[in-house]
């Protein structure tokens, strides 16, 4: 039976029918957890019909690959065995890792032995960092979750499943796109599917902090407010939050929803900024159970078309960066991949990351936090979703309540993103309006955005972009798509392009850019081409001008800074299943137009904070 704090998260989803959800919860700030990881080399079996999982008749096997049989000369022939198939790397995108697994999409199923002791009083949970897309778990044989989406995380608790000595866990994982899925069958970025980030066993007390959301006051940066919910405690449960390094403690008392109301006073708090990115150690604990955290402690708000950072404005001097590895490729989810694309964000002068177009690692967001970077974060309602489907709309207000509850309580992410490029239509405005809503019930305390597309209107002088997207009056942030110089007019487009925006709100230019591929240069003395490093870097010169003549201009975050792989990008020799529009080659050369970015950041050439 669910939890009380699960059957919360799961009623925020409002009135649309829910996915069928078995057994999962997500446990905050899980990296500080008691976990004992089973990240490493996983048994696989490749299974194109799913043959493991329904018969012929497209019914559940009660034999089905989850019994992990062993075969038994004396029993029918098996047409499987974990014990002598292939392994892969956890966490790894299957991808990557075998030649013939490059375009698969389907069901491979994973195993793993491991051993265990039960301690009393105590719940265990398999923590799957994230699964791409659909995957079924089994402990021991028995059912213990299922999820759908493939970028957020979710925990199984699998306490009564375990055994004392060895154990097992079979997943099945698929990652077939789906038109009903979320994202749905049109994507600009590789399929990746596998365990793609860690897998562990997480202990907890029986009594244990699931949730909690700690923020400072935008009326009184003397206070820190919010709420800790403790799963399985009965009304009078007391809990008690304290930061030593400023000297604060309180303690609260949970209430009938095992929720306590938090409010802190603090002296002498240094504010969270890309400047100072102070973080205090957290100190959680209600009976059995403590827990801490690494926060920092600022305020987002926006005035007019002014974005305020602890109450001052700021330009967000950004890029857009995907979950893709760098040199390696396949699916980002080490500390070593998240240190090379942030370094090069830092490199770059940016302040700003776009985290596109999905939840990344939560090392992703931890960094930030260190580093100083803010961060858009969003989640894949991305192109031509079924928009009037109440079933998928529950599977985007489920991705939206996995990524907020995640990352709450990372100073770095100040915007949660709700779609990208989506087509303007009064069932898709209503349907992202309600996840603009849901976005703001969940988390109050950050700003509402969304990539939109624009309209055009030309003129014998020139050319007008219109943004009258009815989407932007559920946003407290606009956030514009556009590829002038690239996929329209010519590389002196933007010099005859102007900007007609229909709302007093801050904007971001949240893509623009061309692509190149690096080492391919046009021959002194002529036009570049495109996909030479020459006319990107134009490109971009070409671009900061015109950006510098928006007015409400407050960030930007081009697209991108790294090449990554999409199966769209097919022209041989300069694409190679590659989108090109990194400033940076998967293999880390720097184009000429990351010098160029680089330097209107740093003279801070572009953009203003008011």
């Amino acid at each position: 039976m669910l939890q009380s704090a699960t059957r919360i998260l799961l009623a925020l989803l409002l009135a649309t029918p829910a996915l069928a959800q078995t057994n999962t919860t997500l446990l905050v700030n899980v990296d500080h957890r008691t976990a004992t990881s089973l990240d490493g080399d996983w048994h696989t079996i490749v299974d194109p019909y799913a043959t493991g999982l329904y018969t012929f008749h497209q019914e559940i096997r009660k034999d089905g690959f989850f019994m992990n049989a062993t075969p038994n000369p004396a029993g029918p022939p098996l047409d499987y065995n974990f014990a002598t198939a292939p392994t892969l790397k956890v966490p790894g995108d299957w991808n990557t890792q075998r030649p013939d697994l490059f375009y698969y999409e389907g069901v491979v199923w994973y195993q793993k032995d491991f051993t265990y002791a039960p301690k009393p009083n105590t719940r265990t949970f398999l923590h799957i960092g994230a699964a791409n897309y659909r995957t079924f778990v089994w402990v021991n044989t028995v059912k213990v979750c299922e999820h759908e989406g493939g970028f957020t995380p979710f925990d199984c608790d699998i306490t009564s499943a375990l055994k004392d000595g060895k154990n097992f866990v079979v997943l099945s994982v698929d990652n077939t796109r789906i038109a009903d899925g979320v994202p749905t069958l049109q994507t600009d970025w590789w399929n990746y599917g596998g365990l793609t980030r860690d897998v562990s066993l997480v202990e907890t007390p029986t009594q244990f902090i699931d949730d909690y959301d700690l923020h400072l006051s935008r009326t009184d940066h003397g206070l820190i407010e919010g709420y800790v919910h403790v799963e399985g405690a009965a009304a009078g449960t007391q809990v008690t939050v304290a930061i030593p390094d400023l000297k604060a403690t309180t303690t609260a008392t949970v209430d009938a929803d095992s929720r306590a109301a938090i409010s802190l006073p603090v002296k002498s708090l240094t504010l969270w900024s890309p400047d100072t990115p102070r973080l205090y150690k957290v100190e959680l604990s209600s009976g059995a159970d403590k827990l801490t955290d690494e926060m920092g402690f600022r305020t987002i708000e926006v005035r007019g078309n002014q974005i305020l950072l602890n109450g001052q404005p700021i330009f967000l001097r950004g890029i857009s960066v995907h979950a893709e590895a760098p040199f390696r490729t396949g699916r980002a989810y080490s500390e070593k991949d998240v240190d090379t694309l942030l370094g090069w964000a830092k490199e770059l002068g940016c302040n700003f990351v776009r985290l596109a177009h999905y939840p990344h690692d939560q090392r992703m967001t931890r960094a930030a936090d260190r580093l100083g970077v803010l961060v858009w974060s969003e989640i894949p309602d991305y192109w031509a979703l079924q928009f009037d489907n109440p079933a998928v709309l529950a599977k985007s207000k489920q991705q939206l309540t996995e990524m907020i509850r995640r990352d709450r309580d990372k100073a770095s992410v100040i915007l949660w993103s709700v779609a990208n490029e989506t087509p303007n239509n009064p069932a898709r405005t209503k349907y992202l309006t309600t996840m603009a809503d849901l976005s703001r019930q969940l988390d109050p305390t950050r700003l509402v955005t969304a990539a939109l597309l624009v309209r055009t209107e030309k003129s014998p002088t020139g050319t007008t972009k219109i943004v009258d997207d009815p989407l932007g009056n559920a946003l407290d942030v606009i956030g514009t798509n556009e590829y002038i110089g690239w996929y329209e007019q010519g590389l002196t487009g933007p010099d005859t392009t102007t900007w007609d925006i229909h709302y007093d709100k801050p904007l971001i230019m949240s893509e623009w850019g061309g692509g190149a591929r690096a080492g391919r240069h046009a021959p002194a003395g002529t036009t570049p081409a495109q996909f030479t490093e020459e006319y990107q870097a134009e490109l971009y010169k070409h671009q900061i001008a015109m950006l510098n003549k928006i007015p409400q201009l407050r960030g930007t975050t081009p697209w991108l800074l790294m090449d990554f792989r999409s199966p769209r990008r097919l022209n041989p020799g300069i694409q190679d299943n590659f989108n090109r529009k990194g400033l940076l080659s998967d293999q880390g050369q720097k184009k000429q137009a990351f010098f160029i970015l680089q330097k209107a950041y740093k003279d801070k050439t572009l953009g203003k904070a008011e």
